[in-house]
């Protein structure tokens, strides 16, 4: 027990330490007080964000947990613009806005250069937002979407989604008598959707590594025109994980694979980690327990489904990049 409180200990002192590194004297935009679960990767993420892009920004959120436990009225965490909208339609909202941002400016009405930015999570995203999302990228406006993925319905009691891994044990996926895997369906690439869109810019990026996430969001709001960032989002309660270990879990999830980082420039893939030694998915499997009942002598076959998986995702990303296996 002292060992663990000694690690934990050091691990937020890292963690701190990098953050004050992140901001350099910028406020934060997002305050604390919000009601985000401990351990939550979202703010995380949302931090980092915000350090980069600064205050001369508007932000639409799709319902979720997010929105929920940030802006629960009459109080928000929120110390830039921010919109609530309806579960689907954050990106057509965002779009709307930055519509009419380039009439005022156009007019003389506006001389500022601001900068629109929609979060959502996988439900809002990969589901329900999709249509939404779709649209305003073909259009063509000048916005960034965020989508935090936790893997599934959080806000909602943890049902599963399209980026819910296969195997996972949700409420809608339960492991039981009927479904002894849990889901038994792969998980969608968003990612690679976006990218076929042929927008400018496409990345994927992770919260432990915060130089890589915030060079993208740099890269992704100099850009005129739509661009698309996922972002790997830990949910302890979902998950069925220890608390401290959110950036770990982001971190094993990259060296496994099975979250890559790259990123996609007018067409251009790019590769911006290789791993020196890539590690097993189980070392990220066996932090959830989520998976938990994968281990089971019988399940075995999952697992090696999983990786084979994995593996063949990432080797289709390196072709693409032009890169050896």
């Amino acid at each position: 027990m002292e060992f663990e409180n000694l690690r934990v200990s050091w691990r937020c002192k890292y963690q701190m330490a990098s953050l004050k590194e992140l901001a350099g004297g910028t406020p934060n935009l997002l305050t604390g007080g919000h009601r985000l679960c401990a351990g939550c990767g979202a703010p995380i993420m949302v931090r980092q964000v915000l350090a980069v892009a600064g205050p001369d920004v508007v932000i639409s959120c799709a319902t979720g947990c997010l929105e929920v436990a940030t802006s629960i009225y009459p109080y928000t965490s929120w110390a830039v613009p921010f919109i609530h909208n309806a579960f689907e339609n954050a990106a057509a909202t965002i779009s709307g806005v930055e519509s009419a941002y380039k009439v005022l400016k156009r007019r003389g009405k506006l001389s500022k250069d601001i900068k629109f930015i929609a979060f959502g999570g996988d439900g809002g995203t990969y589901d329900i937002g999709l249509q939404s999302l779709s649209g305003a990228m073909e259009r063509g406006h000048r916005m960034l979407y965020i989508c935090y993925d936790n893997g599934a319905y959080m806000n909602t009691g943890i049902q599963r989604s399209s980026a819910t891994p296969k195997g996972a044990n949700t409420t809608t996926s339960p492991v039981g008598k009927g479904l002894k895997a849990g889901k038994p369906q792969y998980r969608k690439d968003l990612t690679e959707i976006m990218a076929a869109h042929e927008i400018p810019y496409v990345a994927q990026v992770s919260p432990y590594n915060w130089r890589d996430l915030t060079k993208k969001v740099e890269k992704a709001l100099s850009i005129d025109g739509p661009s698309f960032i996922n972002a790997l989002s830990p949910c302890p309660r979902g998950w069925i994980t220890n608390t401290p270990d959110t950036i770990e879990l982001t971190r094993v999830a990259v060296d496994t694979c099975f979250w890559p980082l790259y990123e996609v420039e007018d067409g251009e893939w790019k590769v911006n980690y290789k791993p020196k030694e890539k590690r097993p998915l189980i070392d990220w499997l066996k932090m959830q327990g989520r998976f938990k009942h994968l281990f089971n002598p019988e399940n075995q076959g999952i697992i090696e489904e999983l990786q084979a998986d994995v593996d063949r995702r990432w080797e289709k990303l390196l072709n693409k990049a032009g890169e050896s296996v």
